[in-house]
């Protein structure tokens, strides 16, 4: 029997969980590349939010000099200021110098005085005159025996400068010994120049006092005019009595000075002062050119109550200082000019030093993070004395020790930092 063509199988014959089954789709490599790119975006989300290294700056804790300075406000001032007046009474004639015109002793005219006559030629106002003409004849020999010490002591002090700077072995002294023994040498020919000047005024104002007690002897010869000579020489710091005018005994008519000879005075605050020694370094800055030295010579004893301009009572100081060398450039200066000083009161020549910007306060201690391994540690330091760039290091780091300078407010103890 021939067999029978086949058939396909209808579709009632088909089992039910079969004709439910969704057809097979070809999605794979789609599904591998939808995984791959969402994998990759978690990755650089993971990286991104990973902690960084932060860039920092570091210095190395290293030994090196040390000064520190205290630095205020000062003024020039001429050392030996003299202060002309009128030595009678009377009318003075009009005063014709100004302000920096050069006068000579002796020599030059300041102004004249027409005296007027004492209405009663008593016994007292003779006895008064002649007073005045005594103890004028006293300053005089007071002056002169004051130059005479001064020239003394600065024959020994010249002395001891020549025995000094002749001897040229090395370290027989100190450099600052041979400094020391050339300033005094300096400032004892200043001490008898200054004398010199003394005795000078000391003479005129003697004569002074003698022509007015000849006005009163002789009123017969008193239509003579005084003539009010310089009595040092310099420059006319200031003329206070122009206009002529009426004048009293001791009545201030100009003011006289050698601007060559200048000084420095600061006014320091006592707790400041009290570290200060004559001798001293001091820069001189902001006058209008270079830097220059200069060297304390006085401090004074006694401080003086100055109100700031904040409205606090300070206690103030008045320290003295004068140039090492009077440079033409500084001859540009005059009296009261102003200038900025800094005064040396510690030097050590060899120190452990860190960078005053990687010190920060955390309470009453001073902190610094010091680089460790690409790591951030936060250690203790016992700082000392600072110039505002440098500080001594007491204790809490070594030499080599390298420090974060100026770190951000995001390193923390343990933080990963890098070199930047």
């Amino acid at each position: 029997m021939p067999e029978k063509p086949h058939s396909e199988t209808p579709a009632s014959a088909v089992p039910p969980w079969e004709a439910k089954r969704a057809p097979r789709r070809r999605g794979l490599p789609r599904k591998m590349f939808m995984l791959l790119v969402v994998s990759g975006l978690i990755a650089v989300v993971v990286q991104a939010m990973r902690a960084r290294p932060v860039e920092v700056e570091l210095e190395s804790v290293k030994p090196g000099p040390l000064t520190v300075y205290v630095s205020e406000e000062g003024r020039t001032r001429i050392r030996n200021r003299y202060v002309v007046a009128a030595p009678v009474a009377g009318s003075m004639q009009r005063v014709s110098l100004k302000p920096g015109d050069m006068v000579k002793a002796g020599d030059t005219v300041l102004t004249r005085i027409e005296p007027s006559l004492a209405p009663l030629l008593d016994a007292r106002t003779r006895a008064q005159s002649q007073a005045r003409v005594d103890a004028a004849a006293a300053a005089r020999s007071r002056g002169q025996e004051a130059l005479e010490m001064a020239r003394t002591a600065q024959k020994y002090a010249q002395t001891n400068w020549g025995r000094i700077k002749n001897n040229t072995d090395k370290g027989t002294i100190s450099e600052t010994d041979r400094d020391t023994f050339e300033r005094e040498a300096e400032m004892k020919t200043r001490e008898v120049r200054a004398a010199e000047f003394a005795l000078q005024v000391a003479d005129f104002e003697l004569a002074q006092a003698r022509a007015a007690l000849l006005q009163l002897e002789k009123p017969a010869e008193g239509g003579a005019v005084i003539e009010l000579k310089a009595p040092v020489d310099g420059l006319v710091l200031r003329v206070q009595q122009e206009s002529a005018t009426v004048v009293t005994p001791g009545m201030a008519l100009l003011e006289i000075g050698d601007p060559t000879d200048l000084e420095i005075e600061a006014e320091i605050l006592s707790r400041d002062a009290v570290n200060i020694r004559p001798g001293a370094e001091v820069r001189v800055e902001q006058w209008g050119g270079q830097p220059v030295a200069a060297r304390v010579r006085r401090v004074e004893p006694a401080a003086f109550t100055k109100v700031s301009a904040l409205g606090v009572e300070e206690q103030r100081v008045l320290v003295l200082a004068d140039f090492k060398e009077m440079t033409p450039e500084l001859r540009a200066l005059g009296d009261r000019f102003r200038v900025e000083v800094r005064v040396a009161v510690w030097h050590s020549d060899e120190t452990l030093l860190v960078p005053a910007g990687a010190l920060f306060r955390v309470g009453s201690e001073w902190r610094t993070f010091v680089f460790r391994d690409g790591l951030a540690r936060l250690v203790t330091v016992q700082a000392g004395r600072s110039d505002g760039v440098m500080t001594q290091v007491l204790g809490g780091l070594s030499q080599g020790d390298e420090v974060l300078l100026h770190p951000p407010d995001t390193v923390a103890d343990g933080s990963q930092v890098v070199r930047r």
